[in-house]
């Protein structure tokens, strides 16, 4: 057995980010990792069956250039060479902290948001600074500031478990004073009013991540991608794997940014059904954070929350107990189908009353 003290010290010391529990298939309802519940684009389909009869035995193409091309005219930006994809954004979040922030360098977040990001400030033996969000979940003028070797930071928008967002103005602002870049991870956007994608053609130091993950329902393949100013891509692409996407994934998420009428549709339907949940959720007497995301955060004013989680867990509905400290614990609920709402809000309904 290879000694711990072997390791790098910022490994040996690490806790790991823990994702949320993946039970087997068919056998919970899951409502605890974001996931969209319809299945993805038939054209998406298809264009995976096709990779899967294609040249295997050859690497995929390093850069995924008909992605690039795909993202760029999808997103109306310049051209190609302001995409970088990833096998995930967390693979994105990887390389920009690997790019930007060296070993004792800071990287700054908000609190409380998508733990991941201090996990990778960890591993890098970097080190992270938390801003807390105010009681409406907007950030403090301080997230702005200044700081001795801040290096990079690094706003989920939607925020992750409150399903709130920071506006563009605000974000403008905030980009203005920091001295490093700003990456606003849109993991959730397409279930909210607004992005910040056209900010990075004006902003030199705003950065934008995004995941196929949620709103396309391809969590399972695993692609994301960045949108920056080309001398940014550049510079991360020395840093990636040398073929971190496959080519059944680079067909799939190409298909995807062709499929806007579906994206929208879908987005459509879970936004109805997020707004359901919420308004039947607050007759029950939690305290609802208005979301926009695929997601809700919620607090009941009289339940213990991990009593709540224990009793949905064994009538095999999975959601999220999160605690955060000083900020108190909560769950984070994602939107299922109508069908598992309903069961999830008949439980309820049952349990609290």
């Amino acid at each position: 057995m290879v000694d711990r003290t072997s390791y790098r010290p910022a490994v040996a010391a690490l806790s790991g980010y823990v994702p949320g529990e993946q039970p087997p298939p068919g056998k919970f309802i899951k409502l605890n990792t974001n996931e969209n519940p319809y299945p993805p684009p038939p054209q998406v389909v298809e264009a995976i069956k096709q990779a899967a009869h294609g040249p295997l035995n050859r690497y995929p193409d390093p850069m995924a250039g008909a992605f690039r091309n795909a993202a760029a005219q999808a997103f109306g930006l310049p051209g190609p060479e302001w995409v970088l994809a990833g096998n995930g954004s967390d693979e994105i979040l990887t390389l920009l902290v690997r790019g930007f922030v060296g070993e004792g360098e800071k990287l700054r977040l908000p609190f409380p948001s998508y733990v991941l990001y201090r996990t990778l400030a960890d591993i890098q033996g970097a080190q992270w600074e938390q801003v807390e969000f105010d009681e409406n979940w907007q950030l403090p003028n301080s997230f702005g500031e200044s700081g001795e070797k801040l290096k990079l930071a690094l706003l989920p928008n939607p925020n992750s478990p409150s399903g709130t967002i920071v506006s563009r103005d605000a974000i403008v602002d905030l980009a203005s004073e920091l001295p490093c870049p700003l990456v606003v991870d849109e993991a959730y956007a397409d279930f909210a009013e607004e992005n910040c994608i056209d900010l990075v053609v004006k902003h030199d130091n705003i950065f934008v991540s995004r995941t196929l993950s949620k709103s396309y329902g391809l969590a399972g393949i695993r692609f994301g991608f960045l949108i920056a100013q080309p001398d940014v891509i550049s510079q991360l692409a020395k840093i990636k794997d040398s073929y971190n996407c496959d080519s059944i994934s680079i067909a799939a998420a190409t298909a995807a940014m062709n499929s806007s009428e579906w994206l929208a549709d879908n987005c459509r339907r879970i936004i109805a059904t997020r707004i359901r949940m919420a308004l039947e959720l607050q007759k029950m007497g939690f305290l609802v954070t208005p979301s926009q995301a695929n997601f809700i955060w919620c607090r009941h004013k009289t339940i213990d929350h991990r009593s709540i989680y224990d009793f949905l867990k064994q009538q095999q509905i999975l959601v999220r107990l999160m605690d955060y400290g000083h900020r108190g614990d909560g769950l984070r609920i994602s939107v299922g189908t109508d069908e598992q709402i309903d069961a999830l809000l008949f439980l309820l309904a049952n349990y609290v009353s």
